[in-house]
């Protein structure tokens, strides 16, 4: 494991949090307080003048009206074109501070705020992000005693560049849920348990352990000695555990810390077709009191590339699926339970065993992911940054937003893949910036989690040399629209779809040691019509089809992912390459396979025909 400690908002947050006053916890203290999800109670007031800083909104008066809602919660479910470049909004809530045993202090976490958010207890400021797919937490500073009510503010700004790119609306509010945690006087944060496992060449005899990492911090004024725990119960009931008592760790420091147990008995390892999964407990003590203890489920699994080729268990893959975004009619990216499962039975009605997003999905949604056998490729939200990644802070913001997605995608037995970007410039040995970013970030990723390849998504013009930035990856992902755009001209368009096979045979060529998938092909349907036609129904089918003809005949590539099973919102009068004239449009992205309405394309029927003639281990 490297010695250096993780280069995160997690030291910040830790930072915060020491400058909390905690009691020493008593010997043989009971089990940490439980969590306090905060779904329920809250308010929203819209503030489009941005007035409510100098209006004093903060203190959350409660003399003032306004409107109830529940969290998650965006600003406006229906997306209005003038609301794309974002506004201000404001959510408050009463919070009656729990029972608080002595050693204890508490924390809120904010699973996800689109895009910035500032926060005040009690008329206090405690802290902000800026960072819209990562989850936070905020030391719960000023809580009054147990048993007495306070007041949380949050004030979310969804005000976004044009110039910034991203490929879905621009969502604004509290997206994801809020809860409020226990923080005792050691918190051993953003600790993963990663899958150590080794399977022979065809995946007979497997042998795995699992591997802890984490950033241990002290928030007392005290020298405390912690003691690390894991406990681990397969499916079938086999118990393995070990505890390991740490160094000693310095009144505020934060160091990074983990340890290896081998499994008991026979592995039983996650895969598609049988999503095993085991019960974790890992635990933190101190002078025998319990200072923090998660519950969690987690699966072992082998994934590496060889010569070329990706292998899970031991097995040669062949992946089918679609991507997803976090929008449901009614609620957009404020996804709960229910729109968790329903983005689920998306995937599943498909007959898919993979999926993608752009950014780094939720907590609840990765764990059904991983309940329901559907891989994932997982990726950092750095999307045709390259501009942005000429300039250091530049780097360092994209940087950050790669380690995040890490530390939350590791301990996913689902995550095939950490994908540091999507779409930067073909050509990134001769930019600079670009180039230090990605040979930075695949370190970083590995560092993390070298228990699966690390890997890129990139544009698929052809006619590009060989880029040495890619070759630090062991997974290259290919958006490939080709016969759908039309791309740069001369040689490099891909107007022709006749010239995705070639492409392909360059891409082995280039980079015969990197596993390549297709993550992104797609057409736009809306209406009935010949299958000559674009936008058509029909031409839908035939491309998908089509394109997954080109991907049997490539036995090297380890699969294809359609862009999205289910259409979702894009930026205003979203074209969609048709290139139909006269045609007014909408800001709806209408390559789904499903409208977004939720009813089936033709398509459709089409990929869940061809993904279930496909197996998800060609050789056996």
């Amino acid at each position: 494991m490297p010695a250096s400690p993780l280069r995160s908002v997690t030291l910040l947050v830790a930072v915060l949090l020491a400058a909390v006053a905690w009691a020493a916890p008593p010997a043989g203290a009971a089990e940490p307080p439980q969590p306090l999800a905060l779904d329920a109670g809250w308010q929203y007031r819209p503030d489009p003048s941005d007035a409510g800083l100098a209006a004093g909104w903060k203190r959350g008066d409660w003399e003032e009206a306004w409107q109830d809602v529940a969290v998650p919660h965006v600003f406006n479910p229906t997306p209005v074109d003038a609301e794309f470049l974002g506004t201000v909004g404001w959510y408050r809530l009463r919070l009656t501070t729990p029972a608080t045993p002595a050693g204890f202090g508490w924390a809120l976490r904010f699973e996800g705020v689109r895009r910035r958010a500032t926060i005040w207890l009690n008329g206090h400021r405690i802290g902000r992000n800026t960072n819209p797919y990562e989850a936070f937490e905020v030391a719960a500073s000023g809580l009054r005693a147990p048993g007495r009510a306070n007041t949380l503010v949050v004030r979310v700004s969804n005000r976004r560049s044009p110039a910034l790119r991203e490929g879905w609306w621009n969502w604004g509010g509290i997206t994801r849920p809020v809860s409020l945690q226990p923080v005792g006087t050691v918190s051993w944060d953003d600790v993963g348990v990663l899958s150590d496992t080794q399977c022979d060449a065809h995946g007979r005899h497997c042998s795995a352990l699992a591997r802890t990492d984490g950033t241990l911090v002290n928030h007392s004024s005290q020298t405390l000695t912690p003691v690390l725990s894991i406990s681990l119960r397969s499916p079938k009931g086999v118990v393995t555990s070990r505890t390991v008592t740490a160094q000693p760790l310095a009144p505020g420091a934060a160091r990074r810390d983990g340890f290896s147990v081998p499994i008991s008995g026979t592995p039983e390892l996650w895969s598609p077709p049988a999503p095993n999964l085991y019960d974790v407990d890992v635990s933190v003590s101190v002078d025998g009191a319990v200072t923090q203890l998660e519950h969690r489920r987690f699966g072992f699994r082998f994934i590496r590339v060889d010569n070329g080729r990706l292998f899970l268990n031991g097995h040669r893959l062949q992946v089918r699926g679609a991507s997803i975004q976090e929008d449901v009619p009614g609620v957009g990216a404020a996804l709960h339970d229910a729109d968790v499962e329903k983005t689920v039975a998306d995937l599943k009605a498909l007959g898919a065993n993979v999926t993608r997003a752009q950014y780094p999905l939720g907590e609840k949604l990765l764990s059904r992911l991983d309940e329901e056998g559907i891989l994932v490729w997982s990726q950092a939200p750095v999307y045709h940054a390259d501009e942005r990644l000429k300039t250091l802070e530049g780097r360092r913001e994209a940087l950050d937003k790669v380690r995040h997605t890490v530390l939350v995608a590791r301990n996913h037995p689902s995550v095939m893949t950490h994908s540091v970007a999507n779409e930067l410039s073909p050509y990134a040995d001769s930019m600079p910036g670009t180039r230090r970013f990605l040979v930075t970030a695949a370190r970083i990723t590995r560092g993390l989690d070298d228990t699966v390849p690390a890997s890129l998504d990139l544009l698929s013009y052809p006619n590009i040399p060989q880029q040495r930035s890619f070759l630090g990856f062991g997974l290259l992902g290919i958006n490939s629209y080709y016969g759908w755009y039309h791309g740069k001209p001369g040689p490099q368009s891909v107007a022709r779809f006749g010239d995705l096979a070639p492409f392909l045979r360059d891409m082995k060529r280039m980079y015969p040691r990197q596993a390549q998938m297709i993550t992104e092909f797609g057409a736009e349907a809306t209406f009935k019509g010949p299958a000559h036609v674009k936008e058509t129904f029909a031409f839908q089918a035939r491309y998908l089809d089509r394109t997954l003809r080109v991907v049997d005949q490539t036995p090297w590539l380890s699969g294809a992912i359609y862009w999205t099973a289910r259409e979702f919102y894009v930026k205003p009068r979203w074209d969609g390459g048709a290139r139909r004239r006269g045609i007014e449009r909408d800001a709806l992205h209408n390559k789904g396979l499903i409208s977004y309405d939720g009813t089936p394309k033709p398509a459709f029927f089409e990929a869940r025909r061809l993904f279930g003639h496909t197996p998800l281990y060609p050789d056996g």
